[in-house]
């Protein structure tokens, strides 16, 4: 029995050796970054370790999360994988092609977002700061400011990182294969934002590629979040949740 599990595991190594390097380390580091984010850079840690202040908690996530993802993954491409950061979306690529379709989207979604935010899952739900966010324009801006650097980070890992750097084992393939992980780690979310993030994967993943950029995702992903929180708030303030 020994024999033949010793066999099977030396029949193994010349087919591990043809593995890209490239690849298998782009799919290892994204899990320990993931690993690393749920463990040390999530509200939940902050609550275990700091105490149970709401819109504290998501300013440390938001920072640290944000600041974990984008420098783990663009020094990983330095450092590692000895490439260029441009070569993994950090350009502003096809700019025309960029920021039109950025606004495009944008027309198209603010609309839905006025009529979901209505709903109280979605009046629950944001903004994630708590009440505190429009206690005062200076924590409204900060916590903007923390999603900025979150969403940095958050789209350069799916929409950079990993979308680029599968991109030419897999080619567009690549672009369902970051959809995943990024649909799963919207558990949690509100049940049409759940399903929604499928499509947003696909879709950002898309423009990314055909534009040569994370960013535009990254200012469309931000300008979204933005929106939201503020109508969030609006809607809050003046008790008004009706859709006209």
């Amino acid at each position: 029995m020994f024999k033949e599990h010793f066999t099977e595991a030396k029949q193994l190594i010349p087919e591990i050796r043809k593995l890209d390097f490239k690849v298998v380390f782009i799919f290892l580091s994204v899990a320990v970054i993931i690993f690393l984010s749920v463990s040390f850079a999530s509200p939940l840690f902050f609550y275990n370790t700091f105490g149970g202040d709401r819109y504290e908690s998501r300013l440390y996530w938001f920072f640290s999360d944000g600041l974990l993802m984008f420098l783990a993954s663009s020094l990983s491409v330095k450092f590692v994988l000895k490439a260029k950061l441009k070569d993994f979306g950090f350009t502003l690529g096809d700019k025309k092609f960029g920021f039109f379709t950025t606004a495009l989207f944008l027309a198209v979604m603010l609309p839905v977002l006025w009529i979901v935010s209505a709903t109280p899952d979605f009046a629950k739900a944001y903004p994630q700061g708590g009440i505190q966010v429009s206690e005062s324009w200076y924590r409204f801006l900060l916590y903007e400011f923390s999603i900025l650097i979150y969403m940095l980070g958050w789209e350069f890992l799916w929409r950079g990182y990993m979308l680029f750097g599968l991109k030419e084992k897999f080619g567009y393939y690549s672009i369902f294969i970051q959809m995943i992980p990024f649909f799963i780690l919207h558990k949690g979310k509100p049940e049409l934002e759940l399903f929604a993030s499928i499509f947003a994967g696909l879709i950002l993943g898309i423009q990314a590629l055909r534009s040569r950029s994370f960013i535009y995702a990254w200012i469309l992903h931000w300008l979204i979040m933005l929106f939201i929180d503020s109508i969030s708030i609006i809607r809050g303030q003046f008790q008004f949740y009706k859709i006209f």
